[in-house]
């Protein structure tokens, strides 16, 4: 079908707002890289108004695990999404060149969204994020909470092997077995099975609710990044962080609203563990199940959490932002609860 004239002034306006060294990945989303700490991360954005949204991937994710939510998100935002360090297509320095577990930490994420934020963005941003990437959300809204309007998190991970979740007798045991696996060859051999298509699809099928989410074109973006070069040892020195924040900690110490979406089919993290240690928390002023969703709503029902993610920006938009944000806001709710 023909482009209209409106189509085509449209099409034109979007190109127009791409900045220096970006790419148009997908019409109107953007990708680029930018230079932290003397490392390349890349990033993604749709939108050129609105309040600024900022989404972080968990453990193995990337940017392109929100595929179905910047593009959406970008028509009413100023829509942010970025690769961890060390994680897609971001830099992945040698973990082993710095003390353990520093580069690969949620203190050094946390301060690579802040960061990202004041350089990039330049605005209150509302930080919405999954797994893991929860904590480096909930670390950045405390170093820096002038620019963090609020976090959301997706199936946030409760950190399991943390060693204040391990009884006594099993922390020596679990830390001999994570040396074994960072300093021999076991380790490399156990992530050559893992950085499979067979195997990412396998793992991505047991923790999506919806099993027909998980299509090769999500296995090759999640996959692709993990054949880089440096990628094993981020992952060996990822799972071998038992220290660090747990997430009560961080939303115990945030001054930023805090909300939470859970998916209940979530396999990993428990839904009723999760609702005991945090809904009550002062910080989080919402606690939302997701029925028959897994561990990654965003991408497996993005009808339901986009308007999710709209009304929690709206209600967290800076004062000043006048009717537009009330606006918004119930242009979002009318959304979410359709």
């Amino acid at each position: 079908m023909p482009r209209t004239p409106v189509a085509r002034a449209h099409r034109l306006t979007v190109r127009a707002q791409a900045k220096a060294g970006e790419v148009e990945i997908k019409p109107g989303v953007y990708e680029g890289y930018w230079m932290w700490k003397g490392w390349k991360i890349r990033y993604q954005r749709s939108g050129s108004s609105g309040p600024a949204v900022l989404l972080v991937h968990g453990f193995g994710g990337n940017a392109d695990h929100w595929r179905k939510n910047t593009p959406e998100l970008g028509q009413r935002h100023r829509a942010y999404a970025i690769d961890l360090l060390g994680y897609g297509y971001s830099d992945k320095p040698d973990p082993k060149s710095a003390p353990q577990n520093t580069i690969y930490s949620f203190d050094n994420w946390g301060q690579q969204l802040v960061d990202f934020i004041a350089e990039e963005v330049r605005a209150p941003t509302a930080i919405i994020c999954n797994s893991v990437g929860g904590l480096a959300g909930l670390q950045a809204s405390i170093l820096a909470p002038s620019q963090v309007t609020g976090v959301q998190c997706l199936d946030i991970s409760l950190r399991g092997l943390h060693v204040r979740r391990q009884p006594a007798w099993q922390r020596p045991l679990v830390a001999a077995f994570q040396r074994f696996l960072r300093e021999t060859d076991a380790g490399k051999a156990f992530f050559a099975n893992v950085a499979t298509e067979r195997t990412v699809g396998n793992i991505l099928r047991q923790a999506y609710g919806r099993k027909e989410a998980v299509t090769e074109e999500l296995v090759g973006a999640i996959l692709r990044p993990g054949l880089q070069p440096g990628a094993v040892d981020v992952f060996l020195d990822f799972i071998s962080y038992s220290g660090g924040p747990l997430p009560e900690d961080l939303m115990a110490a945030t001054s930023r609203p805090v909300s939470l979406l859970w998916g209940e089919a979530d396999p990993w993290e428990d839904l009723a563990k999760g609702r005991e240690l945090f809904a009550e928390l002062p910080s989080v002023v919402e606690f939302v199940p997701l029925p028959g969703i897994g561990h990654c709503p965003q991408d497996e029902a993005p009808e339901v959490v986009n308007p999710l993610i709209e009304r929690f920006v709206a209600a967290c938009a800076p004062r000043g932002a006048g009717a537009g944000a009330e606006a918004a806001v119930a242009v979002a709710a009318a959304r979410a609860a359709a």
